[in-house]
């Protein structure tokens, strides 16, 4: 049995692979042995920027000896490409959202890598944060009765007002759907099981839309996917939820998510963040009381961690390809009911998983080290 950190790759070197080191080279469990990039001086400057040994092009974290898991940064429309060749390099992997940008390759990742034995985990893993677990604990310990309905919202004016390149946040396989849907989704799906059935309508407010900041200030692009999503989605227990997702709000409300049971109402912390406060309001309640929260709440990295320490105890991790998959299928019935006005079935299923322990703890070691 192998002993000690379990060995990891980064795969593009971006803007969130920070938030990804931060945590990945404080965990005692995981040893960071590779920074790579297609372009080798951005992933230079990463490796230098953390202490990273070696850097260079992907094919050197693919075919390192010390790594047992890639964790794919890459660009949305290259993380199956980058997930099916670290699969065929015999390498699990960890993909930031989306899972795939479409059900056949997404479906074809998965087979190959059953097929392989290799693991596939896939962001987001809020869910794993002191918020969304210490309600997941609440929920089952039955403080809400029985869940039976929910309503998220994430809306405000859009990207294209502060990102310095908006252009690909409004393109197929983005939008506010693909772009927030599954933190949303994935935590509903954790509180009500499968998604059975969708229903949605979207509109889009500008068919162009103009950079207001940055080097590209001016700059129109065109609007390809519906910038405003209002979705009802059915659970596989009978329980529903009501979405917006919207780039078109001058009013901004986000990280909204209220949870009716048969006993009492949740709100739930932002689905985007990995804490926050939980209150609960039951029937003749005047008032809201406040629920504080247990359990880490790193940051992003978590999911590799807990999918290090599965694979060690040989024991299934949380954040799957298959539950990520899940929530892919579910954003694209949702699109597929806004064009075609009808209500979509959703085919696929997520594996249930167990909330985390308690005192699970990030910092501190739980893997023996290699012995001399």
């Amino acid at each position: 049995m192998s002993r000690g950190p379990v060995g990891v790759a980064v795969i593009g070197a971006g803007n969130i692979s920070t938030q990804y080191l931060d945590n990945l080279t404080k965990f005692p469990d995981l040893k960071v042995h590779v920074i790579a990039d297609l372009f080798p001086e951005a992933a230079k400057a990463r490796a230098e920027e953390y202490g990273i040994a070696e850097h260079g092009a992907p094919e050197l974290a693919l075919g390192h000896p010390d790594v047992d898991i890639i964790v794919n940064l890459t660009i949305p429309a290259a993380h199956v490409e980058v997930a099916t060749a670290a699969v065929r390099a015999g390498k699990h992997v960890w993909s930031e959202k989306p899972f795939s940008l479409d059900r056949e390759s997404g479906l074809a990742l998965l087979a190959e890598a059953d097929d392989a034995g290799i693991r596939l985990g896939c962001a987001p893993d809020t869910f794993l944060g002191a918020g969304l677990q210490t309600a997941r604990r609440i929920i089952e310990r039955g403080d809400i009765g029985v869940p039976l309905t929910a309503q998220t919202v994430f809306q405000y004016a859009g990207p294209d007002l502060w990102h310095p390149n908006p252009a690909f946040l409004f393109q197929h396989g983005a939008g506010p759907l693909f772009d927030m849907g599954p933190y949303y989704l994935t935590a509903l799906v954790q509180t009500f099981g499968s998604a059975r059935r969708v229903a949605a309508v979207g509109s889009k407010s500008k068919d162009v839309r103009t950079v207001v900041s940055g080097p590209k200030a001016g700059e129109e692009f065109v609007v390809e996917v519906p910038t405003h999503v209002s979705a009802q989605v059915q659970f596989e227990g009978g329980g529903s939820a009501h979405g917006i997702y919207s780039f078109q709000s001058p009013f901004a409300k986000a990280g909204y998510f209220e949870l009716s049971g048969s006993e009492a109402t949740l709100l739930i912390p932002d689905p985007n963040y990995f804490d926050g406060e939980l209150q609960i309001r039951r029937a003749g309640d005047e008032e809201w009381t406040a629920i504080p929260t247990t359990g880490p709440a790193n940051g992003r990295g978590m999911g590799v961690l807990d999918m290090a320490r599965s694979i060690r105890a040989d024991q299934p991790h949380r954040a799957t390809g298959q539950l990520a998959y899940h929530v892919l299928d579910t954003m694209v019935s949702i699109s597929e009911s806004i064009d075609s006005g009808t209500f979509i079935d959703v085919a696929s299923s997520a594996p249930s998983s167990t909330p985390l322990p308690e005192d699970w703890a990030p910092e501190e070691p739980t893997l023996d080290e290699v012995l001399a």
